[in-house]
């Protein structure tokens, strides 16, 4: 994941009084990247296979190329995000973090943004593709948002911070 990606929104919603938790596919650390430059590692705390979506309020997938692209592939990640969709909670992705809503078939008929190269893939979907800063998509049960890249994490982070206080998450 970009590294910044995944700071960022943690400070953001941590700041706010919320306890982010890493999830990942496996034990141990995950890797972090500064565009394509390794960057630091990051302890996940708990592993997909043993947790749900009852089990948080929200999730922020963060982008970067390589681990959304992994991410996709692992059936149970992409069974976990389809859970917070038919929860109807809020889902926050951005850069390459759409990869893996695509694969989970909770694209289509959603309005959403990310990096410019997944555009083809969101529409195929069956998504309609924006270029903007921060789209907040109502569509469904669970709300949508979605950024395109780093210099965007600011009205992301507002809006996801925004998003779990109307729900009043325990923040």
């Amino acid at each position: 994941m970009e590294q910044v990606e995944l700071t960022e929104p943690w400070r953001a919603v941590a700041k706010a009084g919320a306890s982010p938790v890493l999830v990942s596919t496996t034990t141990g650390p995950v890797q972090a990247f500064n565009h394509l430059d390794r960057a630091d590692q990051f302890d996940a705390d708990r592993v997909v296979d043993d947790v749900s979506a009852d089990d948080f309020d929200a999730l922020v997938l963060p982008g970067g190329v390589a681990n959304p692209d992994q991410l996709r592939t692992n059936h149970r990640a992409v069974a976990f995000v389809r859970e917070f969709f038919d929860a109807g909670k809020p889902v926050a992705v951005i850069c390459h973090g759409p990869w893996t809503l695509v694969e989970a078939g909770v694209v289509a008929g959603r309005r959403l943004t990310s990096w410019p190269s997944l555009r083809t893939d969101i529409v195929n979907a069956g998504g309609q593709w924006v270029d903007e800063q921060l789209v907040r998509c109502d569509g469904g049960p669970s709300i949508l948002l979605s950024s395109r890249k780093p210099d965007d994490l600011p009205a992301f982070c507002d809006a996801l911070v925004s998003e779990l206080e109307s729900r009043k998450v325990a923040l």
